[in-house]
């Protein structure tokens, strides 16, 4: 890492790009009902200002010689040898992600006025939706592992009580619980990463932990970079901690952008980006995250192929594209840059995608279900744009933005070179495929074809189905010219690799594999291949209003998303539960029994010898008599003997 500088200008007051959605938060959660007629005009206004803080400090980091500030707050914690001081650290890695978190947030925000107007807690949500970006802005902003700690705790709190907003329905509370009992397997591999940093290091800050890489052993790398690795896991829904991620659906629809599409879900790639040294000097740990980035990469496209549930398919689109990212960061320096570039693209184009779920959602009386929907196209004109824009973005038509970052991801891994270096390239091109397969099939199911939602056999009243309100629509269109404009504009105009060569040093090109042309052209074939299968499907047949009960059993695995939920429970939750009973059942009979027997004796042996005690001088008489001759005829016996 490059030296840092002191703060100075606006750089010096970034602390409030936390303060501001934290003192939300404070306002709304405190102020209870007498903030319900503006509270959301509050905390929309906080991430607002955030946006704008964030961009004028980006602009004067720009500036800068040395692209690294550091702003000190105060002592965190201090004690013996441990000394963790509370601070931020501004680069252009953060800067990248304050940009995004703020920008795509705010945007989140706005469109969540009118998602949630007739919503009778929508002041609660706005004050969890500042505490999610108040915490997220912590995690990419703090100057240590500790921080970054902090932080991501807190974002896991926050996702906890968005998922859970509406907890009245079984089916949110159960999914809440799911994703903070996942997430806090992966927060402790990241806990006992930082416990190592400082027992070999004897630090947590950045500075201190990558600076001093090449001190430490080369089990206690890798040791540290898999330790890592699992909290990314669990943070970004990656195998096996994947599971978690689909059912988080239950809550809002903005919180299933905030999450899927700006914030939480990108936690991860940002740990592993960070911490780019620790990997580069571990190739093997490097090697299991290029692999669990292309297991879960096929795990999400092959459950997005059969899902039924509009945000479902989103959310499995979601595990797959973080597949893309991991293996992007994990095939080192010619990669990171491609990844963090793919990340800021998806957070425009998936964020626009679930935004527009939430539209036609609002239209639809909440119903979720693509097989009753049809024909809205013309129906929803501002939706159907914006969301065609967002999935051609997303599938890697030629010039939107996934063009040009996923295509540069596909590049670098064919460039790995060996059979290595096609396996994941094949894996990813054929990743692209079946993305364009579910994609083309949501908008087919979605958007054209004939109308199903007014089918007699529906279960609720037939919806008629309106256009959202300009508050839900202009946030829409903003993030559907980012979906064309980001990836130009990152690759060709202002690249990022500049931008980011003070954080990874100057970026490596891909030598070997196959040439940009060739990947282009086979990633473009094989998208049109797989558009090409989805409307042969789904475009020429009629599809039926309920999703038939027998299928193959390669259809019937992609519903259940391979079993991840089955397998988690096989090898996890009930050796748990087995484990546990075991425990409870050695505690009961083992060491209660031990200690509720031995005061059982005592009792019992005290209430019997307290019989002995009658109260009357002529039995105590008498036993003293008796322990006399008793006395007496031992000592006869020992002096006779």
């Amino acid at each position: 890492m490059s030296e840092s500088l002191p703060a100075t200008g606006v750089l010096s007051a970034s602390w409030l790009l936390i303060a501001l959605p934290l003192a939300g938060a404070a306002v709304l959660l405190l102020g209870g009902r007498r903030t319900d007629r503006w509270g959301h005009l509050l905390g929309t206004a906080t991430v607002v200002v955030a946006f704008l803080l964030g961009l004028a400090c980006t602009l004067q980091l720009a500036g800068l010689d040395r692209r690294s500030v550091d702003v000190e707050l105060f002592t965190f914690l201090r004690v013996g040898s441990l000394d963790v001081p509370a601070g931020l650290l501004f680069d252009p890695l953060s800067a990248v992600f304050v940009l995004l978190i703020t920008g795509v947030g705010a945007l989140i925000h706005v469109y969540s006025i009118g998602y949630m107007a007739h919503d009778p807690a929508r002041r609660r949500f706005f004050a969890y939706l500042n505490l999610f970006v108040a915490a997220m802005l912590l995690l990419v902003l703090g100057n240590s592992y500790v921080a970054l700690y902090v932080g991501w705790e807190g974002v896991g709190l926050a996702s906890y009580l968005l998922i859970a907003f509406w907890y009245t329905r079984p089916a949110a509370a159960t999914a809440a619980k799911k994703a903070f009992v996942m997430n806090r397997v992966g927060d402790v591999g990241l806990a006992l990463g930082i416990f190592l940093m400082f027992a070999q290091l004897g630090t947590t800050s950045y500075a201190g932990v990558l600076g001093h890489v090449g001190l430490l052993a080369g089990g206690t790398v890798t040791a540290l970079g898999l330790l890592l690795l699992l909290g990314a896991c669990g943070k970004s829904g990656q195998f096996p901690l994947q599971a978690w991620l689909p059912d988080a659906m239950e809550g809002p629809t903005p919180v299933s952008a905030l999450i899927h599409a700006a914030t939480m879900v990108t936690a991860g790639v940002y740990l592993i980006a960070r911490s780019a040294p620790i990997y580069d000097a571990s190739p093997s740990a490097r090697t299991v995250v290029l692999v669990i980035g292309a297991i879960t990469l096929m795990i999400g496209a092959i459950a997005g192929c059969a899902q039924d549930d509009i945000k479902r398919v989103l959310a499995y689109s979601t595990v797959s594209q973080i597949g893309y990212m991991f293996l992007a960061v994990g095939l080192g320096p010619v990669g990171y840059v491609a990844g963090l570039a793919h990340l800021l693209t998806h957070g425009f184009f998936k964020a626009g995608l679930f935004l527009g779920a939430g539209s036609v959602m609002h239209a639809m009386g909440e119903r979720t279900d693509m097989r009753r929907f049809g024909g809205l196209a013309g129906k929803m004109k501002v939706t159907f744009v914006t969301f065609g824009l967002g999935y051609l973005a997303l599938i890697g038509f030629p010039l939107l933005s996934g063009w040009w970052t996923k295509d540069a991801i596909i590049e670098a891994a064919f460039a790995r070179g060996g059979t290595s270096g096609w396996l994941l390239g094949g894996v990813a091109v054929l990743g692209a495929g079946l993305t364009a397969f579910y994609m083309t099939r949501l908008m087919l199911l979605t958007f054209l074809g004939r109308p199903r939602w007014d089918s007699a056999d529906s279960p609720k009243p037939p919806p008629t189905p309106h256009e959202s309100p300009p508050v839900m629509t202009v946030p829409m269109v903003v993030l559907a010219i980012g979906s064309v404009a980001a990836g130009f504009l990152l690759v060709q105009a202002f690249p990022l690799s500049d931008w980011l060569e003070p954080v990874f040093g100057p970026a490596e090109e891909a030598h070997g594999g196959l040439s940009p042309l060739a990947v282009s052209v086979l990633v473009t074939v094989v998208v049109l291949l797989g558009a090409g299968v989805a409307w042969l499907f789904v475009g020429r047949r009629e599809v039926p209003l309920t999703a038939p009960a027998r299928v193959s059993p390669v259809v019937q695995a992609a519903r259940r998303a391979l079993y991840a939920d089955a397998v988690n429970e096989s090898l996890l939750m009930r050796p748990g539960m087995w484990l546990t009973r075991a425990l409870v059942f050695v505690d009961n009979r083992g060491v209660d029994g031990v200690v509720n027997g031995a005061a059982a004796a005592l009792g019992g042996s005290s209430s019997r010898l307290g019989r002995a005690q009658t109260g009357f001088v002529r039995s105590y008489a008498l036993g003293i008599l008796g322990g006399a001759v008793v006395l007496a005829g031992a000592l006869i016996a020992m002096t006779t003997g």
